[in-house]
């Protein structure tokens, strides 16, 4: 199965970040360290869980990046409200209107910038990677290409936090490959996206800039998009405005060949990608004209795009079981009832599972449950297949 940078680039993060002494009143708490000082309504648990996340964040970030940090002039803040009232108040005063979730406020002078983040709302675990992206890159370079700010914080957005195990989890953010696919003529060229801040962002301009980023970081087919990406960050100025980056990004980038040549592979990036939903479908029609294997490779692309969804445990229970795995695909079946398959469907394919591999006693279990919970579909045939068990 294809393995690519920028994944693995996150799942190889280890740290342990070492939080300073945290200054607590009865509601209001702040945890200061090197990177960050976070000010929450929570008190200093959320302050410091907060914190935590937001450092483990700011590492994955420089992993790709290589900012030199001494280079900034204190902590970034960060202000955290668990009411909602004082978060959409806050935010109110400083925009004129509330934004869901969480919001970066950008300003010219450093000390004055903060990310702003309503603890426990909806909308946190969508915005907050976003905004957390957009403040480490503007705390370094206040004025970066627009399609880089964009791209890469649509390409970070799954980049999640589980606060009971500490850790980051990232599955491959692809909410707009089937937009992008379908572009076709009203796709902008590669030039309008790069040069967005010069001379105007074109329809589109979100989709195109994370697919343009994806395409750069996990190319396969040739590994200099990836160092020229990386070293396109090199001619980032602080001193620069939006539009003097952009061009001079777009110079490196084209430094090692031609625009028209990146928007070819580009192209052919593009169209080699499939969907979630194409590869399952893909992956079905392999298993109806018993393609094992292709079946499996194209189940298991889906898995990996998608570890949390059901499909592809089931379809790849269904394959082990053709192959006599048995022990393997109950595994499989049992992590796509986890992750919210149709209980009876499964519980039916349990039951044959476990008579085929000779447990008659379990395969009756799981029949009677299939019946149970849909006995519209499911009575008739396991009241005949438990006949013949028993």
């Amino acid at each position: 199965m294809k393995k690519y940078i920028g994944i693995v680039l996150l799942a190889a993060l280890v740290l342990a970040p070492v939080m300073a002494q945290s200054r607590v009143s009865p509601a209001r708490a702040t945890i200061s360290t090197k990177l960050f000082e976070v000010v929450s309504d929570g008190g200093s648990y959320d302050a410091e869980t907060l914190c935590r996340e937001l450092e483990e964040r700011f590492e994955v970030y420089n992993r790709l990046f290589r900012f030199n940090r001494d280079t900034l002039t204190g902590p970034l803040k960060v202000i955290a409200f668990t009411d909602k009232t004082a978060y959409d108040d806050y935010v109110k005063a400083k925009l004129g209107s509330t934004r869901d979730g969480a919001v970066y406020l950008h300003y010219n002078q450093a000390d004055k910038r903060e990310l702003v983040v309503h603890r426990g709302s909806a909308e946190e675990a969508r915005m907050l990677p976003h905004q957390a992206f957009i403040q480490y890159l503007r705390a370094f370079i206040p004025y970066p290409p627009t399609w880089m700010r964009e791209g890469f914080a649509i390409y970070f957005n799954t980049l999640k936090y589980d606060k009971e195990s500490r850790e980051l989890r990232y599955e491959e953010n692809l909410s707009w490959l089937e937009t992008v696919k379908n572009l076709g003529n009203q796709h902008p060229s590669l030039e309008q996206v790069f040069l967005a801040d010069i001379k105007g962002a074109p329809e589109y301009f979100q989709p195109v800039s994370w697919a343009v980023v994806s395409f750069f970081l996990n190319n396969g087919g040739s590994g200099d998009y990836f160092r020229s990406l990386t070293d396109s960050f090199k001619v980032l100025d602080a001193a620069k405005s939006a539009g003097d980056n952009a061009q001079a990004v777009l110079n490196e980038l084209i430094g090692f060949t031609t625009l028209q040549s990146i928007t070819s592979d580009y192209n052919a990036y593009i169209a080699s990608r499939k969907t979630f939903a194409e590869l399952v479908q893909a992956g079905q029609e392999s298993y109806t004209s018993k393609n094992w294997t292709e079946a499996e490779n194209f189940f298991l692309m889906a898995l990996y795009q998608k570890p949390t969804h059901y499909a592809p445990y089931y379809y790849l229970g269904l394959l082990a079981y053709e192959q006599q795995n048995f022990d393997l695909a109950e595994r499989y079946y049992r992590s796509a009832v986890q992750y919210g398959a149709d209980l009876a469907l499964v519980s039916y394919a349990l039951g044959i599972n476990a008579a085929t591999a000779g447990r008659s006693d379990e395969a009756v279990n799981y029949l009677q449950e299939a019946a149970r919970v849909s006995p519209e579909r499911y009575r008739e045939r396991a009241d005949s297949i438990i006949i013949r068990l028993r």
